[in-house]
């Protein structure tokens, strides 16, 4: 059993820290709204701490999973932030999707202060954070990796070290950008199977078992169908992700014409007031026939 801590208790982080308590670990957590934390505690145990800093104290390892890269900032870095009471040795990894940028920082203020630090950004959305069956692509020193796959264990399937800091938040980017490129080539696809009247759910059970098949065609294609889209990866979200990337792609050089223009697709979500719907939202903006 090992004395761990975990900041953020929102969507994701709830779960993988329900995991990490139901292997056996002793938690200490801490939520900016302590009302969630206390509510966390009260039904899987551990302890609530008012703060960052408090709750990293003697953790032998800190997990986080926040907002936005100036959440990640506060938790770490902050007056009352993690970094400050953290001994040197303890591992830090950090689930939060946020620029490649921060994470960079992170670990080289990490090194300074004798810190193992990780940024391993998740997919799998929610429902793998709460059946435990997650995929993190990690970023970090390898030795900070080798000690975080054991614990990261408890609730991801599929753990792959991609290199150094930053670059685990560098294929997150890679998964969103191909992520929305297929939720539109889904929602289109939908849209004309509508038109033409072909029976969808025989349309669905050949195209899933060929080249097109994907997570997005299996777990989106009735509930798009069905204009079913509250629940899942949120379109604020979603226009988040892809403009770091589109940031990081401004730095790397690459090109991102498709993403630029999916992004502003969500952009006609957000204004049609689907901002907190799924990504698979994206078919409202194609007339149905």
């Amino acid at each position: 059993m090992a004395k761990l801590a975990y900041l953020g208790l929102g969507t994701m982080g709830a779960p993988m820290a329900r995991h990490l308590a139901a292997a056996g670990h002793d938690l200490t957590v801490y939520n900016r709204t302590s009302a969630k934390a206390e509510a966390w505690v009260a039904a899987h145990g551990g302890r609530v701490a008012s703060s960052a800093a408090e709750a990293a104290e003697g953790a032998e390892a800190v997990f986080s999973c926040v907002g936005t890269d100036d959440d990640l900032a506060d938790v770490t870095l902050g007056s009352q932030g993690a970094f400050r009471s953290m001994r040197p040795g303890t591992l830090f990894v950090d689930h939060t999707t946020v620029s490649a940028k921060i994470a960079r920082q992170l670990g080289v203020e990490g090194k300074d202060r004798g810190l193992r630090v990780l940024d391993a950004p998740v997919t799998g959305a929610q429902v793998g954070a709460e059946a435990g069956r997650l995929s993190l692509m990690c970023g970090g020193p390898k030795a900070a990796f080798d000690m975080a796959e054991p614990l990261m264990q408890a609730y991801a399937l599929r753990i792959v070290h991609i290199g150094g800091s930053g670059s685990g938040q560098t294929a997150k980017m890679v998964n969103q950008i191909a992520l929305a490129a297929t939720a539109q080539g889904i929602a289109e696809a939908l849209r004309f199977a509508q038109a033409a009247g072909l029976d969808l759910d025989r349309t669905f059970e050949v195209i899933s078992g060929g080249a097109a098949g994907s997570w997005q065609l299996s777990n989106r294609w009735a509930s798009m169908a069905e204009d079913r889209f509250d629940f899942g990866f949120a379109v604020d979200w979603m226009r988040k992700d892809l403009g770091l990337a589109i940031d990081e792609a401004r730095a790397n050089g690459a090109a991102l014409p498709v993403t630029g223009l999916i992004d502003q697709f969500f952009a006609d979500v957000q204004a049609m007031h689907g901002g907190r719907q799924d990504t698979s939202a994206l078919v409202r903006r194609l007339p149905k026939r």
